[in-house]
């Protein structure tokens, strides 16, 4: 029997999926994972610059899902989630500018459980029911571009952050911050999930709070 007891951090992930990727070419395939993964690691180094932070510290996970992949957040930004998705997703319409056959993106975020393990190349990598349930929230029908899918844990999380940073709340009434109805359906097991989609009238790229991020709890 294994002696392996699964420590688990609860925290935001964001998933980032690439609309009809199956569709394009592997040359445009690779082109757009390239130029997408490139262009936002810019967009959140340059979010970083006034607080010193270093991205490994903001982001302690990145993980591959072929068309896309989840940005796994320092536990200590819990909440900050829906807003960093919020603004992939207005980065996001500059990238289709540049790439007309780039369909554009679909985002999840939800509030979850994820376990960190080394792979067989000795990498740090994450596992998860919260990654699982976060891809889950991809499948709702009435996804539309512009806007992002929280989970109802994620949206509870965004109130608590904007609770605690109330410059935040201030800012997103500012952009106009929207919410539609609760979203309810089942996966293939039974099980219920809820979340509703956000948008910001007024979108643009949001720093997150200058915080303490060298340690994850």
């Amino acid at each position: 029997m294994s002696n392996l007891q699964a420590i688990g951090l609860i925290t935001d992930i964001v998933l980032i999926d690439i609309i009809n990727f199956s569709q394009l070419k592997s040359s445009q395939q690779l082109e757009i994972v390239s130029f997408l993964t490139k262009s936002y690691r810019k967009m959140i180094e340059k979010m970083l610059m006034n607080s010193h932070t270093p991205l490994s510290k903001f982001i302690i996970g990145f993980v591959s899902t072929g068309d896309g992949f989840y940005c796994i957040l320092n536990p200590r930004l819990k909440g900050f989630g829906a807003i960093l998705g919020l603004s992939f997703s207005h980065f996001a319409e500059h990238i289709s500018q540049k790439y007309p056959y780039f369909e554009g993106i679909k985002i999840a975020v939800h509030t979850g459980e994820v376990n960190e393990f080394r792979d067989i190349l000795g990498s740090k990598n994450f596992i998860g029911d919260g990654l699982n349930d976060c891809a889950r929230f991809l499948e709702v029908k009435s996804f539309t571009i512009s806007t992002v899918m929280v989970s109802s844990d994620a949206y509870e999380s965004l109130k608590k952050f904007l609770q605690l940073h109330k410059d935040f709340a201030t800012l997103l009434t500012k952009r106009e911050l929207k919410k539609s109805s609760t979203h309810c359906f089942k996966d293939k097991h039974g099980k219920e999930f809820k979340g509703c989609l956000i948008w910001l009238r007024n979108s643009g790229i949001i720093n997150p709070p200058d915080i303490n991020l060298n340690s994850i709890i």
